[in-house]
């Protein structure tokens, strides 16, 4: 019987997502839309705006899937390995990223572009289980790009730095930034 269950929703995941159902060309992907954060597509290094000098993470940011998805490999000093998938929901008229990390973490966010800038947001949980809202916001600055967090823990009245980073392109990339 769960064979049988799991095999039925195998199918209808892939009726759902075959090209016949989704009616998207191979191309189509490449409207400006989807091309609206690809100024943070690089090879970076991460500098903490509080310690300018000094690298904490190596982020490598690409195109992938067809040109549909950004990926975000971070990879910091101290450890944390995360990654993010960032696409535009045309269904929804909105951006999305899924941010995960080798600590278990998961945030959802979802956001779109405004004045240059890319800003996310999303409803999370602290680590002692408070719930809290989430705002990041990309930003170019020159050749590099500059990310700030903000958190909120009494439904967006007030708001905290959670940090603040500045991207540079790293000294031997092949990945010219946008």
């Amino acid at each position: 019987m769960k064979a049988a269950i799991a095999s039925i929703a195998g199918l209808t995941l892939l009726a759902l997502f075959s090209p016949a159902h989704a009616g998207k060309s191979e191309t189509s992907c490449q409207s400006s839309q989807y091309r609206q954060f690809d100024f943070f597509v690089g090879d970076w290094d991460a500098y903490s705006m509080d310690a300018p000098s000094k690298s904490v993470a190596r982020n490598h940011v690409s195109i992938t899937l067809d040109g549909c998805v950004i990926r975000e490999d971070y990879q910091q000093n101290d450890g944390l390995h995360g990654e993010s998938f960032s696409l535009y929901d045309a269904a929804h008229n909105q951006w999305h990223q899924s941010w995960v990390t080798n600590r278990g973490d998961l945030l959802l966010l979802d956001g779109h572009l405004a004045n240059g800038k890319m800003s996310f947001q999303g409803q999370h949980r602290t680590a002692s289980g408070k719930p809290e809202i989430i705002r990041v916001t990309w930003a170019p600055a020159g050749r590099n790009v500059r990310e700030t967090a903000l958190h909120s823990l009494d439904n967006g009245k007030t708001w905290q730095p959670v940090f603040d980073i500045l991207f540079k392109p790293h000294p031997s990339s092949q990945v010219e930034p946008w």
